[in-house]
């Protein structure tokens, strides 16, 4: 095996690369590729690591020796598929890595939310709570989440990391059944029709990939069939939400607030409409959900997993 990895700044600088090297008998590492260096970088190299490095039709036709494509994360959408299968390229992911921070990441989101938590220290830090004619501050509706019911929208190995804490929260927990899929009974779990889902749940929380099929698959059609209170959490995928129909409905009151750790453009070099100033209970994390320290090492370690089980 001749390996090459493309990005290994993705995984940060604090995770051990050894199990990969001593599978694949070393590797050369690049700490980030522009996509006018990819060809030049994977040429001659029969097996290549990535994580967001887009691998186009003319790499495979320019480098007949490549024969695997290990990608350092569960999504594909930056490889082409299909001229990876006509090339003969076999093509790696990891899956099942960030179940538990994931879903630590999903529930914060939740409950910084509910409880107003960014509100409340703001006007701490604003001296607010200092002024106050009383012992606290009562500005921000607060929710208790116990009795609630969450909705689940992808009920893979990440959602069922969220429907087991939010059980522990006491709340309850419906499962949405995305485009073509049947409804039904999972693990105890009712699963029904989204346009169904909507109106009952007071917390929604996205678990699915970005396909044809579910691209704004929460519109301004589906805001508005959410309670008024209700929550918004994705830590999926961008583009799973209409990002300005949201921008309008947090506005207006039409939902109670959203938690967001994905955005369709990342980073967000050219501006998005959920990072208005005056949007009212809404959180953004940078695409961190998944980055704890012990995630990423799991990543390479199931990435060596995966090239030890082709040898």
């Amino acid at each position: 095996m001749k390996a090459v990895f493309l990005d290994t700044s993705t995984l940060g600088n604090d995770v051990d690369l050894a199990p990969i090297e001593r599978v694949a008998g070393g590797i050369v590492k690049h700490g980030a590729t522009t996509s006018a260096q990819v060809t030049e970088r994977i040429r001659g190299f029969d097996t290549v690591l990535l994580n967001k490095v887009v691998l186009t039709r003319k790499h495979f036709e320019n480098c007949p020796e490549l024969k695997t494509i290990a990608v350092v994360a569960t999504g594909l959408n930056n490889i082409d598929l299909e001229a990876a299968r006509e090339h003969g390229v076999r093509v790696l992911n990891v899956t099942n890595y960030g179940r538990s921070t994931v879903a630590q990441h999903t529930m914060a989101l939740m409950l910084a939310l509910a409880t107003r938590l960014l509100d409340y220290n703001r006007d701490v830090q604003a001296g607010r709570w200092a002024q106050s004619d009383m012992f606290c501050l009562m500005d921000h509706p607060i929710i208790d989440l116990e009795g609630r019911t969450l909705g689940i929208l992808g009920y893979g190995d990440l959602g069922q990391g969220v429907a087991e804490r939010a059980k522990a929260f006491g709340m309850n927990i419906l499962l949405g059944a995305r485009p073509g899929q049947p409804a039904g009974e999972t693990d105890g779990y009712a699963r029904i029709p989204l346009d169904e889902l909507l109106p009952q749940v007071d917390v929604l929380s996205l678990h699915c990939l970005l396909t044809d099929e579910t691209r704004n698959l929460i519109g301004a059609r589906e805001l508005q069939m959410m309670k008024p209170d209700a929550l918004l959490i994705n830590t999926s995928r961008g583009g799973l939400v209409d990002e300005e129909a949201l921008a309008h409905a947090l506005r207006n009151r039409v939902i109670g607030g959203a938690g967001f750790d994905v955005l369709t453009e990342e980073p967000p070099k050219n501006g998005n409409p959920l990072l208005g100033d005056d949007i009212p209970n809404l959180i953004i994390t940078p695409h961190s959900a998944w980055a704890s320290r012990e995630a990423r090492q799991r990543i390479v370690d199931i990435t060596a997993q995966n090239l030890a089980s082709i040898l």
